[in-house]
């Protein structure tokens, strides 16, 4: 009887304080990865690179195993994430910096055609997931590449309260390793691996502001070059790769130029666990903080891995082409969401989903408002990670360019397991259907000729519709021109990278005195 008294008694009062306590809020780490790609993971049965870190957020995230960045290059797909919008509408179609027009020329490609002007500054009038998440009272932090305009159009300038690192650089201007020579980074410790600093700037913010929600983007300059690592990491995938065998030849020509065919770069193997390393460093953070369980997780990349052009740095096998490519190695990406809250995720789904869902997908996770206006092509994929369908839709491409790395210009339309490929030099159309055949090398499009026909109508009036930009006719082409610049690449280009992908796996390799910045010696 007394027992019962007592608990009658703190009844109310505990009924009280239940009621008044406020709901837990919900925080948000999104992890972008600069050209990394769909099978750059151990996660992905790699049999050469470790990513223990990113293997672990794998399992305890739903993963979309058809999630695509919105460009095959990076800005582009950089302006989606931002803005919930694909690349023909925010209008930024290429890599701010990128020549157009005439210029193109000057890199001495003797191309068909000249590409269209783009815009080179996220535009203002959006209303960016970072300005929409401070609408919801959450403090927000960037740390990383930005590239999206010079300044008056960096991460400060869009909703950001600060930045790190941040501003219209495409690629880290002093390497990985401190000094950085970024105006937005004050350097510490000479030789500070750049990847772990920027996870530990993002640790503080947090660590700062954990009482209230906020929004950290870490946006690595990994896995970008020019790729450069330690000397211990160089040797440890050095010796990884003569385990798994040196093959005489590592490349294959493509229409362009040539495409590495084999993950053997200790180089770049050392890069991406450095990178590696410092999700693990953000990751375990939240844990000692007490955070992990109410902070959404998102992990992705903005491109594919970089096979051709650029460092030649990676294989995206069995997956086609690479960075700059209009095939699935160059827009098909690690696509994580972790949501510890909801109950029951599903642990992987093969729907196709873009970085433009990402900004409605993340406001639909945290309870704030969607802004269906603002992220007019992405689509919320909370349902998704619950275990339901999202209705078909088109997912559209546009990259009116030629790029460094040997794609062509080109726009793509998927809808379900069909997708379209629509070339501008010779208006050609091919099909595929990526449900029999991933790596794209049969071509179905003249067996399919009403498909083909529909699904082109659909993408051009979607075109048409944003008034997306396209190229024009070079009135100076000369075919012979560029067919001299094609058979020196064909024999000159692919015998120095045979040469140069032998030497960096020589056992005396060694790239300059300090590796890079790695080593500092002391007189």
């Amino acid at each position: 009887m007394r027992s019962y008294t007592k608990l009658a008694i703190l009844a109310p009062l505990l009924f009280v304080t239940a009621c008044s306590k406020p709901p837990q809020k919900k925080n948000v780490l999104f992890i972008l990865i600069d050209d990394f790609g769909y099978n750059d993971m151990s996660f992905r049965n790699s049999s050469f690179y470790e990513t223990p870190n990113i293997d672990q957020l794998a399992k305890e995230s739903t993963v979309f195993n058809e999630g695509y960045a919105n460009s095959r290059v990076c800005s582009p797909s950089r302006a989606s994430i931002m803005t919930g919008k694909f690349t023909a509408r925010h209008g930024i179609t290429d890599w701010i910096g990128a020549p157009t027009g005439k210029e193109w020329r000057k890199k001495g490609r003797f191309s068909k055609l000249l590409p269209p002007k783009y815009i080179k500054n996220l535009p203002i009038e959006n209303i960016t997931l970072a300005e929409a998440l401070k609408q919801s009272g959450y403090s927000t932090f960037f740390a990383g590449k930005w590239h999206l305009g010079e300044e008056g159009s960096w991460p400060e300038d869009h909703g950001f309260d600060i930045n790190i690192a941040g501003f219209g650089a495409g690629s880290p201007p002093g390497g990985y390793f401190s000094p950085f020579n970024n105006p937005k980074l004050k350097d510490n410790i000479e030789g500070e691996n750049l990847s772990m600093r920027l996870a530990e700037e993002t640790a503080k913010f947090i660590k700062k502001n954990k009482e209230k929600p906020f929004f950290a983007f870490l946006s690595f300059y990994a896995v970008h070059g020019p790729i450069q690592t330690t000397q211990n990491k160089w040797q440890k995938y050095r010796e990884k790769a003569k385990e798994n065998g040196i093959r005489n030849s590592g490349y294959a020509m493509g229409h362009f130029l040539p495409i590495r065919q084999v993950q053997d770069n200790p180089i770049y193997g050392g890069l991406v666990e450095n990178m590696d390393d410092a999700v693990g460093h953000i990751l375990s953070s939240l844990e000692e903080m007490g955070l992990d369980k109410n902070t959404l997780v998102v992990f992705t990349s903005d491109n594919g891995g970089v096979a051709s052009g650029d460092n030649y740095s990676t294989s995206n096998l069995p997956l086609r082409g690479g960075k700059g490519y209009q095939f699935e190695g160059g827009i098909k990406e690690p696509y994580f969401i972790k949501a510890p809250w909801i109950k029951n995720t599903i642990k992987e789904t093969n729907i196709p989903v873009t970085g433009a869902d990402l900004y409605p997908t993340i406001l639909d996770l945290v309870d704030a408002k969607l802004m269906p206006e603002q992220h007019i092509d992405g689509l919320s994929l909370k349902s998704v990670i619950q275990g339901d369908s999202l209705k078909e839709r088109p997912l559209i491409w546009h990259y009116p360019h030629y790029g460094n790395q040997g794609g062509e210009p080109s726009s793509i339309i998927r809808k379900g397991k069909w997708k379209m490929i629509h070339y501008y030099e010779d208006k050609r159309n091919e099909l595929y259907n990526l449900e029999q055949d991933q790596a794209e090398r049969n071509d179905i499009s003249l067996e399919n000729k009403g498909l083909t026909k529909s699904m082109l109508n659909e993408l051009f009036n979607y075109l048409d519709d944003v008034g997306a930009k396209y190229p024009v006719k070079d009135p100076s082409y000369d075919q012979n021109l560029e067919q001299n610049y094609l058979n020196k690449i064909a024999t000159e280009k692919l015998r120095h990278l045979e040469i140069e992908r032998l030497k960096i796996l020589e056992p005396n390799f060694k790239p300059n005195n300090d590796w890079w910045g790695s080593q500092i010696t002391k007189d």
